[in-house]
């Protein structure tokens, strides 16, 4: 009966911090909740893909190449006759699978590397670290596309490739946050009472950097989205036939473009568009779930109220 108490407390607690970060997120970041509409439209599209696109989107139109917006083909077509607007709703799919699970990739990979480095600390983190350097002396883009020309392209290669390379680079700020947790008393309390290394790492330093861990997973999936849309557009990315945004502004579309504009501008605006909503809302949340930001501006929140001035008293 006590449990079943404590555990509907605990519920309400978590129901009770969903609800302010959502009414704080309506009321004071007016751009952050125009990112989360964007970034919920995005994943509806992607999710529910093949009942919203009007057409197959490798389907072939016999004589409607090349056409522009109309009531049958509302963004136009392409150079082969397929629906522009159906190729861009089934790319946002893989725009979703790459980005979602690319971010989860590297959430683990920089947990792995971040929290075992700073709570370790001495010569394993020197070499942790020194590690960290050499991946990141080298240019990222460049990087993954010699990893990817020896592993060959494909989704799951993508996944792992920019997970991995992305986990790397952002177990920085994770090691920060665990060498500053690693400080506190109730720590070392823990060690001093024999608690296990790996108990301590689960059950009082990742808990305690859920925050950091939390924003870097928001606000690298647009980054990943532009990334795999740059690996796309030079040949490196998801092959034929799956569709994917920058595979779409390569190839054809460049060889059209200045003929038929629309075959660059809509997936060029689908991407600009999510990259920027994504990216709006996970600032947004940063600033929310930040204790140090809670309460001021942000990036771009609301105004400080400012305090009325005393009164003077007369003596």
């Amino acid at each position: 009966m006590v449990e079943t108490a404590l555990d509907k407390t605990i519920e309400k607690k978590h129901r009770n911090f969903i609800a302010d970060i959502i009414f704080r997120l309506i009321t004071e970041k007016p751009l952050g909740t125009a990112g989360f509409i964007i970034t919920v439209v995005f994943l509806a599209t992607a999710i529910f893909a093949p009942y919203i696109a009007p057409y197959a989107p490798n389907q072939i139109h016999g004589l409607s190449a090349l056409k522009g917006p109309s009531l049958q083909f509302w963004l136009g077509t392409d150079n082969l006759g397929r629906d522009l607007l159906s190729r861009i709703i089934f790319g946002a799919r893989v725009s979703v699978i790459v980005g979602l699970g690319a971010s989860v990739v590297a959430s683990v990979v920089e947990i792995t590397i971040g929290v075992s480095a700073g709570y370790i600390g001495g010569t394993f983190d020197l070499i942790v670290q020194r590690f960290v350097d050499a991946v990141m002396c080298f240019p990222g883009l460049i990087l993954m596309m010699v990893i990817i020309s020896l592993t060959g392209p494909g989704v799951m290669q993508l996944i792992l490739v920019l997970g991995i390379t992305w986990g790397i680079t952002g177990s920085r700020l994770i090691r920060s946050a665990t060498m500053t947790i690693k400080q506190n008393m109730y720590i070392q309390a823990a060690v001093s009472a024999g608690s296990p290394t790996i108990n301590i790492i689960f059950d009082h330093i990742i808990p305690n950097i859920m925050a950091p861990i939390i924003v870097q997973f928001t606000t690298r999936i647009p980054a990943i989205i532009l990334t795999e849309a740059s690996l796309s557009f030079l040949g490196f990315g998801i092959p034929p036939p799956a569709v994917s945004w920058g595979a779409m502004l390569s190839g054809s579309a460049r060889t059209y473009m200045y003929r038929d504009p629309w075959m660059a501008f809509w997936p060029g605006l689908a991407l600009s568009l999510v990259v920027y909503g994504v990216s709006m809302f996970g600032d947004a949340l940063r600033d929310l779930l930040d204790p140090r930001l809670r309460g001021g501006i942000g990036r771009y929140g609301t105004k400080v109220k400012r305090q009325p001035k005393a009164l003077k008293t007369e003596h």
